[in-house]
């Protein structure tokens, strides 16, 4: 699933494309891939500049004016591509957006259609409600508020990176890297960590997200851009895919274990277990 860098890298992207064009038409052949919205709910949007592309937390944000929105998430598999309008719709491609002044149409494609789009307006809704629970975004939460945020918290780090409503954004790729970077265990709670070590886990999350943004993201299985660029973050990796290979730290085999039901990714010598470390038992 793309995760904030590969996010903000699309939403940087469409904003560049789309900033002050004028919608034109839509189309859409997937109905399902509408929720908490129908046809009519898209009628407003006719005629609309778009104002502003952006993101939130893993959520692309489409403004248009007068309200309106269209609010995108990619899922597993979501897509954006810039096509000719004459071009051939394949069967993946469920949604599509024409401008008045563009060629190019932006069409949502999805294999495995989980991904969704949603209309909102002035009015409160479900989706808005959604983005209302995130919580704060990792490049703009400070050091002392990250640090207070996760003091004194039972729950394992890898959990609390992966809780959106706690951070917005982050998924099981930069909660690797980041845990590896700042030398913390994934199974070890927030509760164990002193100021110091959430210090350098805010650090070294500051540093990956940025880094993986400038790098375009991880183009792990099909991350591309709207204009089907792959990103390479992937081929700065620590330790995230890399079971069985030498840490690039000590040169330990990397270690896959399922931590909380999710898969993590980290090297037992560098990234000490909480029953070695603070003598509380790892959850495998």
């Amino acid at each position: 699933m793309p995760e904030l860098p590969e996010v903000e890298v699309i939403a940087r992207h469409l904003n560049t494309k789309l900033s002050g064009l004028t919608v034109l038409s839509f189309r859409i052949v997937y109905p399902p891939v509408l929720k908490k919205t129908d046809m009519t709910d898209l009628y407003p949007i006719l005629g609309q500049k778009v104002s502003e592309v952006n993101r939130r937390g893993k959520y692309v944000l489409m403004k248009m004016h007068r309200g309106l929105s269209l609010i995108f998430h990619l899922k597993m598999t979501g897509q954006f591509l810039f096509c000719l309008s004459r071009e051939p719709w394949d069967k993946h491609t469920h949604f599509g957006l024409a401008f008045a002044e563009s060629p190019f149409e932006l069409r949502f494609r999805d294999v495995r259609k989980f991904g969704f789009v949603s209309c909102v307006g002035i009015r409160k809704d479900s989706v808005v409600e959604v983005l209302d629970q995130l919580g704060p975004e990792p490049l703009e939460i400070g050091k002392e508020h990250f640090v207070k945020l996760f003091k004194g918290r039972k729950a394992g780090m890898k959990s609390l990176l992966l809780d959106q409503t706690f951070l917005a954004g982050i998924g099981n790729i930069y909660a690797d890297e980041i845990l590896f970077k700042a030398k913390v265990h994934p199974a070890l709670s927030a509760a164990s960590l002193n100021e110091e070590e959430l210090s350098r886990v805010w650090e070294a999350m500051t540093h990956i997200l940025r880094s993986a943004i400038v790098h375009r993201g991880s183009s792990i299985r099909n991350f591309v851009d709207a204009d089907g660029r792959e990103g390479r973050y992937q081929e700065r990796h620590q330790v995230y895919g890399r079971q069985g290979l030498p840490c690039p730290e000590c040169s330990h085999r990397i270690h896959r274990h399922r931590i909380s039901g999710r898969s993590s990714h980290f090297c037992p010598v560098c990234q000490k277990p909480p029953e070695s470390k603070r003598g509380e038992k790892i959850r495998q």
